[in-house]
């Protein structure tokens, strides 16, 4: 790859380094990392290079490393996915060598732009991943109380049951507020991992969620395996990473809806027929007043 004058003399820092021993791996990707975001935007070749360096890097260094470009990342709008997928990756692995797992993701407010599209893209590993990452300890988002076994949840089980996933995806949405065109994608998703997060975040009994993983999608119902790894995956996700979830789901929903939404129904109607009413002169108003005076005696 035809290298730019910018990252030029970094990677041949990176390759003294790797063939010198000389640890400054550290060093270069956080100069890396700055360097990058001091510009609002970069063409494809630009990005291709910090890409390449950075995963060159970012396995190698230490975890404290790995936090300052997370943080850096964070403050960017157009920080690259797959950096970002490399850290929740490495945010999750075990320990290696008995040092401790790499530092959380940027935060969800820098970057859910793209992380709602990211989820309903990945393949089931990648949201396993995601979805774990979200609950770490310190980046909980403020926690409502859990939800009991309400009408809500009954109506959704009906629904799944019935083998109805327009109902159930309109009653979705007025229970999350995510929109009509996001829960019709949690409904219909063929993996199951964006209905796990709904049923997480309405406090969904397990039970109650397993039998409307075997209804209401006939993709996931009918692998007797796949229901028990969303099973399991929904005894083991963070109530937390849930939440998060949907609230990054609801931004991009927001994002989308009008500026102006109606109080009543028909809003629009009214103002139709009040412009296209003429106002009632005074004189009018006083004669109808007089004629109702007189009727009354």
């Amino acid at each position: 790859m035809t290298q730019s004058s910018a990252y030029s003399p970094l990677d041949g820092l990176l390759d003294l380094a790797c063939r010198d021993g000389v640890e400054i791996r550290p060093t270069l990707l956080r100069v890396l990392t700055d360097l990058y975001v001091q510009k609002p935007s970069h063409n494809a070749e630009e990005e291709a290079q910090y890409v390449e360096l950075s995963l060159r890097l970012i396995d190698a260094v230490d975890p404290a490393t790995r936090s300052a470009v997370s943080t850096t990342l964070s403050r960017y709008a157009n920080a690259p996915v797959a950096v970002l997928r490399r850290l929740i990756e490495l945010a999750v692995e075990p320990s290696r060598h008995g040092r401790p797992a790499a530092a959380p993701l940027p935060k969800a407010s820098t970057w859910q732009r793209d992380m709602a599209e990211e989820f309903f893209i990945a393949n089931a590993g990648d949201r396993y991943l995601i979805l774990t990452n979200l609950g770490v300890p310190d980046q909980q988002a403020p926690r409502r109380p859990a939800p009991i076994f309400s009408e809500v949840i009954r109506r959704l089980e009906t629904a799944a049951l019935q083998r109805n996933p327009g109902e159930f995806a309109r009653m979705l949405e007025r229970a999350l507020g995510i929109g009509m065109a996001i829960a019709d994608r949690v409904t219909r998703d063929n993996s199951g991992e964006p209905l796990l997060v709904a049923a997480k975040a309405l406090g969904m009994p397990s039970s109650v969620f397993q039998r409307i993983v075997m209804f209401l999608n006939p993709s996931i119902g009918r692998s007797v395996e796949r229901v028990f790894e969303l099973s399991q995956l929904y005894d083991e996700i963070q109530p937390a990473a849930a939440e998060r979830m949907v609230a990054i789901w609801r931004e991009s929903a927001a994002r989308r809806r009008p500026s102006h939404v109606p109080v009543y129904w028909d809003d629009t109607q009214r103002a139709a027929r009040a412009s296209a009413t003429p106002a009632r002169s005074g004189t009018d108003h006083g004669r109808d007043q007089s004629s109702r005076i007189k009727s009354s005696r």
